[in-house]
């Protein structure tokens, strides 16, 4: 029997010729139910897989060009929004979650970076010291996004492979990352794409990993490196896929080639400022193998509900799929419970048929991981000396 594999070079050359077949991973689900493995290996290229939800380890390095005469700039505000400018004479990392110094969460970080996108002209306010090389010692005006040298989108930790749900079993509403949870597990709130969500469908990370080209924001990024938190020990349930918070990647892009529609600013009551990010990751049609990992279903990804109405040590209320998250509501010690999703599976589908079509149309090449993603050790939690 003749075994089917797939390379990255056989796979573009049928892209750049306009020959490649390319699904999304939800149409993919019933061509293999349909047709069976065998079959849809030979058919299919390139399964699109995407997600657009908060999140909060993400930011923008800055070159604002030197001014006449030169600063070194100690402290900066954008919008007054602090930026961290411990880094070179006139560069900054603006964290998305930062928040403004007069308006509190109200703005932040990411609504400058939205702001920009949208051509919005933005306060930048700097102070330096004043040295022999670099005499200035205060800069203060507006600029724009082509007014700056670069802007780099890095987020050290996106696209987490799967995530816990949340539910609070206390007396009170509770404002969290995971919005606002109403008392005696009165909602559950969870934020993955499920069937469609890229690390789920890669669940070994066979196809993802540094120097891997993705869909950032609405331009082609990169997969920069292994994400914090990063943990490729979690857990997999029977289907092989993990259980709770897994992979994490860094990811990296060009914010100037970038469209608000797929950067968002979010305020989360009683907690303060995210970023909506929209990621989608192209995965290559390798082998048999790789077909039943983006096969899989809603039905048979597995998560945790956490009862974040307490505060330490946070215990599990049940074990569910996102086939049952998905379906409206859950059961919770024989409670009906309703549940509501914070990432869009409504923009993170039109992220995944947009990078589909740039495939087929030629505009947006396979790149294979330089290394793979690991991480040696399990996620520890804060530890240090009392001083």
């Amino acid at each position: 029997m003749t075994v089917v594999k797939k390379s990255y070079d056989e796979i573009n050359e049928k892209i750049k010729k306009g020959k490649a077949v390319v699904l999304t991973a939800e149409e993919i689900i019933p061509m293999v139910a349909e047709q069976g493995i065998k079959k849809t290996l030979k058919e299919v290229d390139v399964v699109t897989t995407a997600t657009f939800g908060p999140m909060c380890s993400s930011g923008v390095f800055f070159n604002f060009g030197h001014s006449n005469p030169p600063i070194r700039m100690k402290k900066v505000w954008l919008n007054n929004v602090p930026a961290y400018a411990g880094i070179a004479a006139v560069d900054a990392y603006l964290g998305a979650t930062e928040e403004s110094e007069n308006n509190g969460a109200n703005y932040g970080g990411a609504h400058v970076i939205e702001d920009l996108l949208e051509g919005r002209p933005v306060k930048l306010r700097a102070l330096g010291t004043g040295t022999d090389c670099y005499p200035n010692k205060m800069v203060e005006g507006y600029i724009n996004l082509n007014d700056v040298n670069e802007a780099i989108l890095f987020n050290p930790r996106n696209a987490y492979q799967n995530y816990v749900a949340a539910t609070n079993s206390s007396v009170d509403t509770i404002y969290t990352y995971m919005g606002i949870l109403l008392p005696k597990y009165g909602n559950v709130t969870y934020s993955t794409a499920g069937q469609l969500s890229p690390l789920l469908n890669d669940p070994n990370l066979r196809t993802i990993g540094p120097g891997t080209k993705i869909f950032l924001g609405g331009t082609q990024g990169l997969i920069a490196w292994s994400g914090t938190q990063c943990n490729t020990l979690r857990e997999k349930n029977e289907h092989g896929v993990p259980i709770g918070p897994g992979a994490t990647l860094s990811v990296i892009g060009d914010l100037k080639k970038m469209d608000s529609r797929y950067l968002k600013a979010a305020i989360y009551q009683g907690y303060g400022v995210s970023l909506f990010v929209g990621i989608g990751i192209p995965i290559p049609v390798l082998d048999e193998d790789m077909l039943r990992c983006l096969a899989i279903k809603d039905e048979d990804i597995s998560t945790y509900i956490y009862d974040y109405g307490v505060c330490t040590n946070r215990p599990t209320v049940a074990k569910v799929t996102y086939g049952q998250l998905k379906s409206g509501h859950v059961n919770i010690n024989g409670k009906k419970v309703l549940t509501a999703p914070l990432s869009s599976l409504v923009r993170a589908r039109e992220i995944a048929d947009t990078l589909k079509k740039e495939i087929i149309n030629g505009n947006f090449l396979l790149q294979e991981p330089v290394m793979k993603i690991f991480s040696e050790n399990p996620i520890k939690p804060m530890t240090f000396k009392e001083v």
